[in-house]
């Protein structure tokens, strides 16, 4: 799977992509992670990607002439495979597992993002891209957001994850129901000790207590 990250900073994203599960599925050729920086699509003397907003307000808007050139060019990189555009904003479509599962049976995709007081409105139109937000909050950009697309796209992606049943039993993947609580050594951490039917080697006990306490976990929240 590709992914093409559109942004200001793009050094922002060095460490990321150079650490943990991302680092070792780049190294395998599972993903790759190309970042452009939009102000080189920019002109003038000083590459201004920006400029006030119509009507007046506070901030700065970011100018549809510099990201349509930028998309538009990262999209020729592979010609057959112009990728699946979306832009990271607080209004839009919320980030959930549903909408991950989707995004992993894409090969490639896009991501844009905006800082200032977001994008000229004709971006998402003429560029025909999907909006994406991560929850009812405001970043200072879109390049967090971006990271948790990626994040939890690739653990989709066949052969990333080194076990393929620890996806099928964490939260949000087992109909719906949030993860049962995990344990490990020692038995006992400060008087708080593992509970006992995790130590009987019973499987079937095992299985019946974290089924019970998946649903009670996932009653609570969402309650």
């Amino acid at each position: 799977m590709r992914f093409d990250v559109l942004t200001l900073f793009p050094d922002i994203f060095q460490g990321y992509v150079s650490q943990s599960l991302l680092k070792l599925a780049i190294q395998s050729g599972l993903v790759s992670v190309h970042t452009w920086n939009i102000r080189n699509w920019a002109k003038g003397k000083h590459q201004s990607v920006d400029d006030k907003p119509f009507g007046g307000g506070p901030g700065m808007v970011m100018m549809p002439e510099p990201i349509f050139d930028c998309v538009e060019a990262v999209r020729s990189e592979v010609p057959e495979d112009p990728g699946l555009l979306l832009m990271m904003t607080p209004s839009g479509e919320r980030l959930n597992q549903g909408l991950v599962t989707e995004l992993a049976k894409h090969k490639r995709i896009m991501l844009l993002c905006g800082r200032y007081e977001g994008f000229d409105d004709r971006i998402r139109q003429g560029l025909a891209a999907r909006e994406v937000s991560i929850g009812n909050f405001i970043c200072n950009g879109g390049e967090v957001p971006a990271m948790v697309v990626i994040d939890t796209v690739i653990r989709l992606v066949p052969g990333v994850l080194g076990d393929p049943e620890s996806l099928a039993q964490e939260s949000h993947n087992v109909e719906g129901e949030l993860e049962y609580p995990q344990y490990t050594r020692p038995r006992v951490f400060r008087g708080m000790e593992v509970p006992e039917v995790l130590l009987s080697g019973n499987h079937e006990k095992i299985a019946a207590w974290r089924k019970e306490q998946s649903k009670a976990k996932s009653f609570g929240r969402n309650n």
